[in-house]
């Protein structure tokens, strides 16, 4: 049966092909005529831009980067067969229309939700309306300052002081080589877990294997990402439905996830009336009462951003400053300004809210590294109704509509002719210089700086994210000096959130106390 719809297919697909080659050679002089004011893909009847979306199916970050740049209006719409009509825009303006002013026509629609249903269920990120709405009231209480707080002394210590650095110090020891992305994920586990189910999957132990939830949870958010760029949607619709392929994969790696969180759950429910306050999600939704399902779906979804988000960041950026050295410098100039730490002193003193918030040359650095390399390279939303966005592009219902942080990090327009640069101090009204303490960040505009979104639905831990990034960029630049094997441009991929292909492999080198 697989086979006949594929032979369908496929000849359908051949004889649209035919038309389409012919048609566009008969109306080639009229196409001429037009190309000048159109900087879209080429385009065909019925298969509309199918044949370069496959011809650029490997790069599509950089091929729809290059079509924004040649758009007078940074916006570009993308027909092709066997997908949805999709706007994408890396215009500010209608990043606010589609995020804020007009939110309520973009939710993220029932074919967004079709893609990672499996995997997210009901989650907060897989959902629009009142459910929506009523888990972010419910996560909302765990980003609180004094939470902020907890999380530094209660989770960041344990995690950094205890596990990182030692593990860090035994690489320089040995010469070793780590991959610094791995190390990340495990840590950024470790720290969701604890805040997210309350448990401790101690995956700092290089000597362990990652456990099989962080393996099925790779596989899984990877297969569903593969689906979002399918060349036609039918095709893992069909394997899907067969259970066969990669949707098979995907379906196992799902129910290893789904077994695991609710194991959890069910050991937690076991031992609810022994605990002594609510200070992980999963104790303050059990007991709320909500039902296993509704709490696993919440707490999957909040892993899976908590864990890939921040740990991408910081990988780029540490490679990012690994080829700029004075901003490494700068950063540690900083921490011996917020520490106060006198020259020639090891930095050994764990850091705390107040000086972290302090950091503002490091949080620039930060902001630059994702501006380049977001960890969400695109997000999308699927039009309720007919609409107008502000640069006049008409979107259709059920259109599929775009806004793309990687492409508008990329954007003249917004960020000059040196958008393509690492510059930190871009972040700053005046230039930052040799100075140990730097003033206050310049405002930008979130809706032309769209990493954690922008508007109703603006990532509740925003701050929580840059607080963990801080903590654990300055603990390591305070004291070692990362160092990568291979000296090639790394490999972005953007999955459901991005990650370096193959890893970031790096050798260790501990600073010396003059150099401390």
């Amino acid at each position: 049966m697989f086979f006949f719809f594929i032979s369908v297919f496929l000849g359908f697909f051949l004889v649209s092909f035919l038309f389409s080659f012919f048609s566009h050679y008969s109306h080639r002089n009229k196409s001429n005529s037009l190309s000048s004011f159109v900087h879209g893909p080429p385009s065909y009847p019925i298969i509309g831009c199918l044949i370069s979306f496959y011809r650029n199916r490997h790069r599509l970050l950089d091929w729809y980067t290059h079509l924004l740049s040649k758009s007078a209006t940074q916006t570009i719409v993308i027909s092709r067969l066997g997908a949805r009509r999709t706007v994408i825009t890396a215009n500010p303006s209608n990043v606010e229309f589609i995020l804020k002013t007009n939110f309520h026509n973009f939710p993220k629609g029932k074919p967004f939700t079709e893609i990672l249903g499996d995997l997210l269920g009901c989650g907060i990120f897989n959902v629009d309306g009142e459910l929506w709405s009523e888990q972010r009231k419910i996560a909302s209480h765990g980003f609180s300052k004094r939470s902020l707080k907890d999380f530094i002394i209660k989770t960041l210590e344990e995690e950094v002081q205890k596990r990182l650095i030692p593990l860090l110090e035994s690489a320089s020891n040995t010469n070793q080589v780590l991959d610094l992305q791995d190390v990340l994920k495990r840590l950024t586990f470790d720290s969701v877990c604890k805040v997210s189910l309350g448990t401790d999957p101690c995956c700092l132990d290089l000597s362990q294997p990652p456990p099989p939830l962080v393996q099925a949870f790779d596989s899984a958010s990877a297969i569903s990402a593969m689906r979002a760029t399918a060349l036609v949607f039918l095709i893992w619709k069909l394997k899907r439905a067969l259970n066969i392929g990669s949707e098979k994969s995907l379906k196992e790696a799902i129910k290893l996830v789904h077994e695991s969180v609710l194991e959890i759950i069910r050991n937690k429910k076991k031992n609810i009336n022994t605990i002594q306050d609510d200070e992980d999600l999963l104790t303050r939704l059990l007991l709320t009462g909500y039902d296993e399902v509704f709490v696993r779906d919440l707490v999957i979804s909040f892993i899976m951003a908590g864990r890939d988000t921040t740990s991408a960041a910081m990988t780029w950026l540490f490679w990012l400053i690994s080829k700029h050295p004075d901003v490494e410098e700068m950063i540690e100039k900083e921490v011996k300004q917020v520490l106060e730490v006198e020259e020639g002193v090891k930095l050994m003193k764990p850091f705390d809210y107040k000086g972290l918030k302090e950091m503002n040359f490091l949080k620039a650095c930060l902001c630059e590294s994702m501006r380049l390399y977001p960890p969400v390279a695109w997000d999308s939303k699927h039009a309720a109704k007919d609409d107008m966005l502000p640069d006049g592009t008409a979107v259709k219902r059920g259109d599929r509509v775009t806004y793309f942080p990687y492409g508008m990090g990329r954007m003249e327009e917004l960020w000059g002719k040196d958008c393509r640069e690492f510059r930190p101090d871009r972040w700053f009204d005046e230039p930052v210089g040799d100075q140990s303490r730097v003033g206050t960040m310049k405002q930008v505009s979130p809706f032309t700086f769209p990493v954690f979104q922008a508007g109703p639905r603006v990532c509740l831990g925003k701050e929580m994210a840059h607080i963990q990034m801080k903590y654990v960029v300055a603990s390591i630049v305070s004291r070692f000096r990362i160092k990568p094997v291979c000296e090639n441009q790394p490999v972005f991929v953007p999955l459901l959130t991005a990650h370096m292909a193959g890893g970031f492999k790096v050798r260790v080198y501990k600073k010396s106390e003059t150099d401390t």
